[in-house]
């Protein structure tokens, strides 16, 4: 690499309409927004330390409610740009300014240095930034954001190298929101995880509470996070190795389950949607393991193992680091890798390494390979059931469990059709009165379901709700779980807005997470929105979902009105409920997707295991409670 300096920083264009539309560069203004904004900070951190710079990174929640990060690189540029401004004002004030668009200033970059900084400066009320370089302390401010405050100036001298970046949220964009403690953890433990040897430490000044993660074999200690609690079969399986310029590291172990977890990271970015290292990943893993099983005569059938009998139970973190000039990601987002040379090198060095490592370890690789045959022979058997009864062979049963319970959609036509898994006798009686029969099934939830995180197998299919639900569905369970042999293309769950509909609709959102994954991953799984107020005035009508847009009606309506508050489904008539709800027109649903893997293992076990202080913790710190109640049923401005 040659040298990171003034020269190193191109302006590309300026910071415009980021106040305006704060969505379009971080995806929203809750939490998760809120939240994004320290992760643009801390990526331009951790950027520094891939590339050799720096061991530890210091994110501290002060007690004012500002967040400061601080890292121990090079430290920003400090000299006069090209543009006559000083480098770091170009930096955090003009978007796309950033030492990663020349190759030279990073040999490995997960962001775009400069966007992010510019971005988070122009939603802050102030942001400070502190810079230790050439042997100078440097200090330059901002305020309303992004307008220049303090120019840059030196305060004092060290021979410390550095940057840190201290902002305040715009309350006028985020509202009086909060930073989580738990969630920053997370993050930054995860960042450990992938960077070995680097310190990440968690301050939270007003609560003195203090966490710092550090891994000399991370992503060992990841699998092992993750898998925590579960049923091994093997010690993680470790490798490294760089070919063409591109350093693979991989961690892998089999549990009892039957859920496969693959994440996957490049240059420390999450890849949520895969991409040529998965593939890569996953063909090595076929191969091998039909290889294996072939070499050692453990399979009589002429067709080999299937690509999904080889990942079962497989929990695997896949983390690459890319050179800048190899490095490709479709779509914005770069949730998916594109670089074709990543699945080459990823399926040549698991081909190598996992091959050998079957052949050393006879006792792992045994009880691997039973799993995967067991794999196979349930997924024919499963696939042989599924076909006999969609010919009408051994339907018995399915009929005696649905009898009574079901009302079907009429239409074989099943990627069109869709299921409403509704709360209660009284509201299913209205989805089915107000339905498209040809289009919309209606199953009734006679009673609450049992949770699944903390029940057997045994006891899972003693649930008589959940019986129902299978075989509703139609497309097996667990291991046996074929998402396109589902009966329908939309499962969507419609319960009431209160508390006893939310408890039910997060005992089934961890039944399909655990038993029924695919249905999620595939976007196949929804929550009904329906509305809670229904507000006459005048001769009009209007639905309104949420408190927010009830006060906004409140305050801009003149006039008399009436509000009809629906505290149940079965209290709207057929035809609102279908108008609001089920009408695929006009209704507004929630697709349920899984953002992280890791996360999403970890907060299930947390939010529906047995350890209730871990729970009602975290609770406590990331769900925000209100005791006003903004139903009023007339009023009038």
């Amino acid at each position: 690499m040659t040298e990171y300096n003034e020269k190193s920083i191109k302006i590309l264009e300026g910071l415009e309409a980021v106040r305006k539309r704060p969505g379009m560069y971080i995806g929203s203004t809750d939490k998760r927004g809120l939240h994004h904004l320290v992760w643009e900070i801390v990526d331009n951190a951790i950027d520094e330390a891939i590339n050799g710079y720096g061991k530890k990174i210091t994110v501290t929640l002060t007690k004012i409610g500002s967040v400061r990060v601080s890292d121990e690189g090079r430290g920003v540029p400090i000299g006069k740009h090209a543009s006559g401004k000083s480098t770091p004002e170009v930096i955090y004030t003009v978007l796309h300014a950033g030492g990663k668009f020349e190759t030279d200033g990073y040999k490995v970059s997960g962001g775009l240095h400069g966007v992010g900084s510019s971005v988070v400066n122009a939603l802050s009320k102030w942001m400070k930034v502190t810079i230790c370089r050439e042997g100078k302390i440097c200090e330059i401010s901002f305020k309303n954001g992004g307008k220049l405050d303090k120019d840059l100036k030196q305060i004092g001298t060290t021979k410390q190298t550095g940057t840190t970046v201290e902002f305040f949220p715009d309350e006028e964009i985020f509202g009086n929101a909060r930073f989580s403690y738990t969630t920053i953890c997370e993050r930054m433990q995860e960042s450990a995880f992938l960077i070995n040897g680097l310190t990440m430490e968690v301050i939270d000044e007003e609560d003195d509470k203090h966490n710092t993660y550090c891994y000399d074999n991370g992503l060992v200690s990841f699998v092992e996070y993750v898998n925590e609690g579960k049923d091994v079969l093997q010690k993680v399986i470790n490798f490294s190795s760089e070919k063409n310029g591109i350093e693979v590291d991989i961690a892998m172990q089999y549990t009892d389950s039957y859920n496969e977890n693959i994440m996957s990271f490049v240059n420390n970015v999450k890849t949520v949607d895969g991409g040529s290292h998965e593939v890569g990943f996953k063909t090595a893993l076929t191969k091998v393991f039909n290889e294996y099983i072939r070499a050692n005569s453990l399979l009589k059938s002429k067709e080999g193992l299937d690509g999904s009998d080889t990942r079962e139970g497989l929990t695997a973190i896949i983390s690459l680091k890319i050179p800048e000039s190899l490095l490709q990601f479709e779509g914005q987002t770069k949730g998916k890798l594109g670089t074709p040379q990543a699945r080459t090198v990823v399926e040549s060095v698991v081909y190598e390494k996992l091959s050998y490592y079957l052949e050393e370890n006879k006792e792992s690789a045994t009880a691997i390979m039973d799993k995967a045959l067991k794999s196979k022979l349930a997924r024919e058997a499963a696939r042989k059931a599924r076909a006999e009864a969609r010919a009408g062979k051994g339907k018995g049963k399915s009929e005696k469990v649905l009898l009574g319970k079901l009302t079907p959609a009429q239409s074989k036509e099943y990627h069109k059709n869709e299921l409403f898994i509704v709360e209660g006798n009284s509201a299913g009686g209205t989805a089915k009165s107000g339905r498209d029969k040809r289009h919309q099934a209606i199953l009734p939830l006679r009673g609450k379901i049992i949770n699944c995180e903390k029940s057997t197998v045994a006891d899972l299919f003693k649930n008589e709700e959940i019986n129902t639900i299978v075989h509703a569905i139609g497309a097996g369970v667990g291991a046996d779980f074929d998402y396109t042999e589902s009966n329908y293309g939309k499962v969507i769950i419609m319960t009431d807005a209160d508390d006893d509909g939310a408890h039910i609709q997060t005992l089934l959102l961890t039944f399909f997470y655990r038993w029924m994954r695919d249905l999620i991953e595939h976007g196949m799984l929804y929550i009904a929105v329906p509305p809670l107020y229904l507000v006459k005035y005048n001769k009009d009508k209007k639905y309104i979902n949420t408190n927010e847009e009830l006060n906004e009606f409140k305050n801009t309506f003149k006039g008399k009105y009436t509000i009809q508050r629906y505290k149940g489904l079965g209290e709207m008539n057929a035809d609102q409920l279908w108008e609001t709800t089920m009408d695929p027109a006009h209704r507004t649903l929630v697709k349920v997707r899984i953002d992280d893997k890791a996360l999403a293992e970890k907060r299930v076990g947390v939010l529906m295991g047995d350890d209730s202080e871990v729970r009602k913790e975290w609770i406590e710190e990331n769900v925000e409670f209100t005791l006003e109640d903004d139903y009023k049923g007339v009023g009038s401005k």
